[in-house]
């Protein structure tokens, strides 16, 4: 099994597992693991050098407050926080992040949830990346690494 089938089978499927089965899906399945490989190389569950926790790289202040807060994620992610025994709130989840993948998974895929707009369709690197910086809004990206950490995403999910 190699590294990203690790990553697929024993945190992706169980962290999607924890929210309700439409979110499921193969676009949303590409889009976590293009975007994990992007963020971390699903290396590092703490930024070299900055604040980010777990493998998608959350902010306390951005990302965790954002699926803590809105509309679409929140009752979801109360849910979540207490299947993971993690209470619903900035400073508990935010360092959670770091040791629970499973929890890291379920709010990267509530972060992608929030934006009214579909998910890209598997293929269409250049939207797969718009809506990365849309979501993530990362402080340095790394647009020519994009492509071939999306082609590794896409084959793993195929």
């Amino acid at each position: 099994m190699s590294d990203l089938d690790y990553i697929v089978n024993r945190v992706v499927g169980p962290g999607l597992a924890l929210l309700p089965t439409k979110m499921d899906t193969d676009k949303a399945r590409l889009m976590l693991l293009a975007i994990g490989l992007q963020e971390s190389r699903f290396e590092h569950r703490r930024q070299i050098g900055g604040p980010a926790r777990g493998f998608w790289q959350f902010e306390k202040g951005g990302g965790v407050r954002g699926v803590l807060t809105h509309q679409a994620s929140k009752w979801i992610a109360i849910v979540v926080c207490r299947e993971r025994g993690v209470d619903p709130t900035e400073a508990a989840v935010y360092p959670a992040l770091e040791k629970d993948d499973l929890l890291a998974c379920a709010f990267a895929r509530l972060l992608l949830y929030t934006d009214p707009r579909p998910l890209p369709a598997p293929g269409y690197v250049a939207a797969a990346w718009d809506y990365y910086i849309r979501n993530w809004r990362p402080g340095k990206p790394h647009r020519q690494t994009w492509d071939a950490l999306y082609t590794q995403a896409w084959e793993a999910v195929q």
